[in-house]
């Protein structure tokens, strides 16, 4: 369960319509949302520009979670997972947005707005923001995920440190 009520959302412009729902669905809950554009449909950004903002407000830990929707999810995701401590999925379905969650630990989802209604979008986002690492798994599977998630950590340090050099 996220401790905060908290999200950073952003969206290019095939993704905007699915933002706006996904947003005023999230506001309504209870949530503060920060928008890292595109504000209007007629001024769109494209998702390498907003990947990034939502990417380094994880990174930086002003966020704990971030929501991107593109046409399909990949792009965003794609740019997103270029930062160090962001790990973001791309999921279609709600049981993807809890098991991104549960099982890998994701910060940030992603969708797609070609695909995903609005309805599905908020039911995606609630699972996602309300699912915590490991939860409702089998206590051997949380132990094994716990331990596994410390592999990447390192794999990721090892990989950022190459990169360094």
């Amino acid at each position: 369960m996220m401790d905060e009520k908290r999200v950073v959302i952003g969206s290019d412009k095939s993704g905007f319509h699915l933002k706006e729902a996904v947003k005023a669905h999230l506001i309504e809950s209870g949530y503060e949302v920060e928008d890292a554009g595109t504000l209007k449909e007629e001024e769109p950004k494209p998702y390498f520009k907003v990947a990034p903002v939502v990417a380094e407000k994880i990174q930086s830990g002003e966020f704990q979670r971030g929501i991107l929707i593109c046409g399909t999810g990949m792009g965003m995701a794609v740019v997103a997972n270029k930062y160090k401590g962001v790990y973001a999925a791309v999921c279609e379905s709600t049981y993807a947005a809890n098991k991104c969650r549960a099982i890998n630990d994701a910060n940030v989802l992603t969708m797609g707005g070609w695909m995903i209604g609005p309805e599905l979008g908020c039911d995606m986002a609630d699972q996602f923001l309300n699912t915590g690492f490991t939860q409702n798994l089998e206590p051997w599977r949380q132990e094994f995920l716990k331990g596994a998630r410390e592999q990447v950590y390192d794999l990721e340090k090892e990989i950022y440190d190459k990169a360094e050099k």
